[in-house]
Protein backbone atom coordinates (compact mmCIF):
# COMPACT_ATOMS: atom_id res chain seq x y z
CA UNK A 1 0.00 0.00 0.00
CA UNK A 2 1.76 3.53 -1.15
CA UNK A 3 1.39 6.40 1.05
CA UNK A 4 -1.78 8.26 -0.87
CA UNK A 5 -3.24 4.95 -0.40
CA UNK A 6 -2.75 4.70 3.58
CA UNK A 7 -3.45 8.37 3.89
CA UNK A 8 -6.82 8.05 1.99
CA UNK A 9 -8.10 5.28 3.84
CA UNK A 10 -7.34 7.02 7.27
CA UNK A 11 -9.09 9.72 5.89
CA UNK A 12 -11.96 7.75 4.82
CA UNK A 13 -12.13 5.78 8.31
CA UNK A 14 -12.42 9.16 10.48
CA UNK A 15 -15.08 10.44 7.42
CA UNK A 16 -17.19 7.67 7.89
CA UNK A 17 -17.07 8.13 11.86
CA UNK A 18 -18.50 11.96 11.02
CA UNK A 19 -21.27 10.98 8.63
CA UNK A 20 -22.61 7.95 10.97
CA UNK A 21 -22.65 10.77 13.68
CA UNK A 22 -24.15 13.13 11.41
CA UNK A 23 -26.76 10.69 10.15
CA UNK A 24 -28.06 9.76 13.55
CA UNK A 25 -28.70 13.16 14.42
CA UNK A 26 -30.47 13.68 11.46
CA UNK A 27 -34.46 14.22 11.02
CA UNK A 28 -35.74 11.46 8.69
CA UNK A 29 -36.21 12.46 4.71
CA UNK A 30 -33.45 15.14 5.19
CA UNK A 31 -32.70 16.00 1.82
CA UNK A 32 -31.25 19.15 2.32
CA UNK A 33 -31.44 22.01 -0.56
CA UNK A 34 -31.04 19.14 -3.61
CA UNK A 35 -35.06 19.91 -4.55
CA UNK A 36 -34.33 24.13 -4.80
CA UNK A 37 -31.10 22.91 -6.48
CA UNK A 38 -32.88 20.02 -9.07
CA UNK A 39 -35.93 22.31 -9.81
CA UNK A 40 -33.51 24.66 -11.93
CA UNK A 41 -33.30 21.27 -14.32
CA UNK A 42 -36.55 19.77 -14.46
CA UNK A 43 -36.31 17.24 -17.53
CA UNK A 44 -32.88 17.22 -17.34
CA UNK A 45 -31.80 13.08 -17.55
CA UNK A 46 -30.29 13.01 -14.03
CA UNK A 47 -28.75 10.07 -11.74
CA UNK A 48 -28.84 10.01 -7.92
CA UNK A 49 -28.58 7.26 -5.83
CA UNK A 50 -30.52 4.21 -3.17
CA UNK A 51 -29.13 5.28 -0.06
CA UNK A 52 -27.17 3.09 1.85
CA UNK A 53 -25.50 2.66 5.10
CA UNK A 54 -25.15 6.17 7.02
CA UNK A 55 -25.76 8.01 3.42
CA UNK A 56 -28.21 11.14 2.75
CA UNK A 57 -31.02 10.06 1.22
CA UNK A 58 -31.96 11.70 -2.16
CA UNK A 59 -35.32 9.23 -2.46
CA UNK A 60 -37.66 12.33 -1.39
CA UNK A 61 -36.30 14.38 -4.64
CA UNK A 62 -36.02 11.54 -6.62
CA UNK A 63 -39.45 11.29 -6.94
CA UNK A 64 -40.10 14.31 -7.50
CA UNK A 65 -37.71 14.41 -10.43
CA UNK A 66 -39.10 11.66 -11.98
CA UNK A 67 -42.21 13.27 -12.26
CA UNK A 68 -40.33 15.63 -14.83
CA UNK A 69 -37.99 13.46 -16.64
CA UNK A 70 -35.28 10.46 -16.42
CA UNK A 71 -34.06 9.66 -13.46
CA UNK A 72 -31.58 6.52 -12.94
CA UNK A 73 -29.17 4.88 -10.35
CA UNK A 74 -26.00 3.93 -10.76
CA UNK A 75 -25.26 -0.03 -11.90
CA UNK A 76 -21.91 -1.59 -11.03
CA UNK A 77 -21.22 -3.58 -14.55
CA UNK A 78 -17.43 -5.09 -13.02
CA UNK A 79 -14.55 -3.54 -10.86
CA UNK A 80 -12.81 -1.04 -13.24
CA UNK A 81 -15.37 -0.11 -15.52
CA UNK A 82 -17.37 2.97 -15.48
CA UNK A 83 -21.05 3.01 -14.02
CA UNK A 84 -23.82 2.23 -16.25
CA UNK A 85 -27.21 4.27 -15.56
CA UNK A 86 -30.41 2.22 -15.23
CA UNK A 87 -33.94 4.21 -15.15
CA UNK A 88 -36.02 4.22 -11.93
CA UNK A 89 -39.36 5.01 -11.31
CA UNK A 90 -41.26 5.18 -7.53
CA UNK A 91 -42.54 1.81 -6.89
CA UNK A 92 -40.28 0.33 -9.05
CA UNK A 93 -39.46 -3.61 -9.08
CA UNK A 94 -35.92 -3.21 -7.53
CA UNK A 95 -33.61 -6.08 -6.87
CA UNK A 96 -30.02 -6.08 -4.82
CA UNK A 97 -27.08 -4.72 -6.83
CA UNK A 98 -23.62 -4.92 -5.76
CA UNK A 99 -22.44 -3.41 -2.14
CA UNK A 100 -26.21 -4.25 -1.25
CA UNK A 101 -27.75 -1.26 -3.62
CA UNK A 102 -30.69 -1.82 -4.85
CA UNK A 103 -30.99 -1.04 -8.39
CA UNK A 104 -34.27 -1.46 -10.87
CA UNK A 105 -35.29 -5.37 -11.56
CA UNK A 106 -34.97 -4.29 -15.44
CA UNK A 107 -32.40 -2.49 -16.81
CA UNK A 108 -33.20 0.07 -18.71
CA UNK A 109 -29.63 1.99 -18.85
CA UNK A 110 -29.24 5.92 -20.00
CA UNK A 111 -26.77 8.30 -20.02
CA UNK A 112 -27.80 11.49 -17.12
CA UNK A 113 -26.77 15.09 -17.41
CA UNK A 114 -27.23 15.55 -13.81
CA UNK A 115 -25.40 13.10 -11.40
CA UNK A 116 -25.92 12.95 -7.79
CA UNK A 117 -23.28 11.76 -6.46
CA UNK A 118 -22.87 10.16 -2.81
CA UNK A 119 -19.43 10.54 -0.77
CA UNK A 120 -17.59 9.72 2.24
CA UNK A 121 -16.22 13.26 2.64
CA UNK A 122 -15.67 16.83 0.48
CA UNK A 123 -13.95 19.97 0.33
CA UNK A 124 -14.46 23.10 -0.99
CA UNK A 125 -12.49 22.96 -3.49
CA UNK A 126 -14.66 20.82 -5.39
CA UNK A 127 -12.75 17.11 -4.02
CA UNK A 128 -14.69 14.27 -3.16
CA UNK A 129 -13.45 11.39 -0.99
CA UNK A 130 -15.64 8.34 -2.11
CA UNK A 131 -15.31 4.54 -1.04
CA UNK A 132 -12.62 4.00 -2.97
CA UNK A 133 -13.06 1.94 -6.17
CA UNK A 134 -12.99 4.84 -9.02
CA UNK A 135 -16.37 4.21 -10.41
CA UNK A 136 -17.39 7.72 -10.61
CA UNK A 137 -14.45 8.95 -11.21
CA UNK A 138 -14.33 6.73 -14.20
CA UNK A 139 -18.06 7.31 -14.83
CA UNK A 140 -17.36 11.46 -14.82
CA UNK A 141 -14.59 11.76 -16.90
CA UNK A 142 -16.31 9.30 -19.87
CA UNK A 143 -19.25 11.36 -19.94
CA UNK A 144 -17.33 14.53 -19.40
CA UNK A 145 -15.79 13.51 -22.94
CA UNK A 146 -18.69 13.77 -24.57
CA UNK A 147 -21.01 16.73 -23.00
CA UNK A 148 -21.00 18.92 -20.09
CA UNK A 149 -22.11 16.86 -17.17
CA UNK A 150 -22.94 18.39 -13.48
CA UNK A 151 -21.87 16.56 -10.76
CA UNK A 152 -23.55 17.28 -7.50
CA UNK A 153 -21.67 15.89 -4.25
CA UNK A 154 -25.12 14.63 -1.69
CA UNK A 155 -23.77 15.07 1.68
CA UNK A 156 -24.33 15.89 5.41
CA UNK A 157 -22.08 19.09 6.19
CA UNK A 158 -20.49 17.28 8.79
CA UNK A 159 -18.54 15.31 5.59
CA UNK A 160 -16.87 18.18 4.66
CA UNK A 161 -12.82 18.84 5.93
CA UNK A 162 -10.71 21.33 5.16
CA UNK A 163 -8.44 19.16 2.75
CA UNK A 164 -8.45 15.71 0.60
CA UNK A 165 -5.86 13.53 -0.05
CA UNK A 166 -6.23 13.54 -4.36
CA UNK A 167 -5.07 11.79 -7.40
CA UNK A 168 -4.95 13.13 -10.75
CA UNK A 169 -8.01 10.76 -11.63
CA UNK A 170 -9.80 12.30 -9.85
CA UNK A 171 -13.17 14.02 -10.87
CA UNK A 172 -14.11 17.07 -9.58
CA UNK A 173 -17.29 17.91 -8.25
CA UNK A 174 -19.51 21.12 -9.38
CA UNK A 175 -21.61 21.27 -6.39
CA UNK A 176 -22.69 20.13 -3.00
CA UNK A 177 -25.79 19.88 -1.11
CA UNK A 178 -25.99 19.87 2.43
CA UNK A 179 -29.25 19.31 4.49
CA UNK A 180 -27.57 23.27 5.68
CA UNK A 181 -26.46 24.84 2.32
CA UNK A 182 -25.62 24.70 -1.40
CA UNK A 183 -22.12 25.25 -2.03
CA UNK A 184 -20.88 26.39 -5.56
CA UNK A 185 -17.62 25.08 -6.91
Amino acid sequence: MNDLTAVKAEARKAAFARRKAAHEAAPPGEAGHLAEVLAGYRGVPLSAYMAIRTEIDPLPVMAEAAAHGPVGVPVIQRKGLPLKFSRWEPGCALREGPFGAMIPETDDFFEPEILIVPLVAFDRQGGRLGYGGGFYDRTLELLRSKRATLAIGFAYAAQEVEELPLEPTDQPLDMVVTEREVISL
